[in-house]
């Protein structure tokens, strides 16, 4: 097992009793050679695992900040071609997360994608749009080049459909803390942690709670009911001002999601 797999690093943060540090950047914005410093600064900064964006031109699960970047990032000609020689040149020590909508994928090649992605050294996928089981075939060519499938799992997705969201995932579950799209909000969602509880019921993975977080303040209350921390608004849009406004974002999430905490037993 690699030092960069997935699994191996959630052994390393349930050693240290602590919630992992997920930031996503969206590749290219607010340009190639921006989003390239970012990388390193991130995982200078703690991430554990970075979740990079491949920019799409009908985000709908994406807010505004998201959008906007996204929408930048395609002007300057960022494309999935793009994404994997960033993720390729910057050879970042923690494992990198592809997160895409299904669109720009196939687009590129499903076959070629997967071993473009694992040459790059990318570690898993999250496709925004691919419920689980919707298309066998893709998950198979995914999984045959070693990445870990991440799952979306929405706050609606109960009972028996909650069962059937987290079949096959790998590496770890997303799990979204409320409604609607992606951006930054003033408190962590009331019902995360009974949405964090029923996940845990039907799976062993490692979950991470994303959607809305922003502040080491409310990265500290996910981090005291989930395994890992997600943020994605708030740190593109630091970025879009420079990369010291988003350095001091990441020291504070950092802190934030420090323990010790006492997890399940995995």
């Amino acid at each position: 097992m690699s030092d960069r797999s997935i699994a191996a690093r959630w052994k390393l943060i349930r050693s240290e009793r602590r919630a992992a540090l997920i930031p996503y950047l969206t590749a290219g914005y607010p340009s190639v050679e921006r989003t390239r410093e970012a990388l390193r600064m991130v995982v200078e900064g703690g991430a554990d695992f970075v979740e990079v964006g491949v920019p799409f031109s009908d985000p709908l699960a994406d807010g505004p900040v998201i959008q906007r970047s996204s929408h930048a990032a395609l002007q300057q000609g960022m494309n999935v071609a793009g994404v994997l020689e960033l993720i390729r040149e910057t050879d970042l020590a923690v494992p990198v997360i592809v997160f895409s909508y299904l669109n720009p994928i196939m687009a590129y090649g499903l076959e070629r994608f997967a071993r473009d992605a694992q040459t790059a050294g990318v570690a898993g996928l999250l496709l925004t749009d691919l419920p689980a089981g919707e298309d066998p075939s893709v998950e198979q060519i995914m999984r045959a080049a070693g990445l870990d499938l991440i799952r979306l799992i929405a706050p609606t997705t109960e009972g028996t459909r909650l069962a059937d969201a987290v079949r096959g995932a790998g590496g770890f579950l997303y799990v979204i803390s409320r409604l609607g799209v992606t951006g930054t909000r003033t408190q962590l969602d009331e019902h995360a942690a009974h949405l964090v509880s029923r996940v845990r019921a039907v799976s062993d993975l490692p979950i991470a709670l994303g959607f809305g977080l922003a502040t080491g303040e409310q990265a500290r209350a996910a981090a005291r009911i989930a395994d890992g921390v997600v943020v994605g608004s708030a740190l593109v849009e630091r970025l879009g001002e420079g990369i010291e406004p988003a350095r001091r974002l990441m020291a504070e999430l950092r802190a934030g999601v420090q323990g010790p905490f006492d997890r399940p037993k995995p």
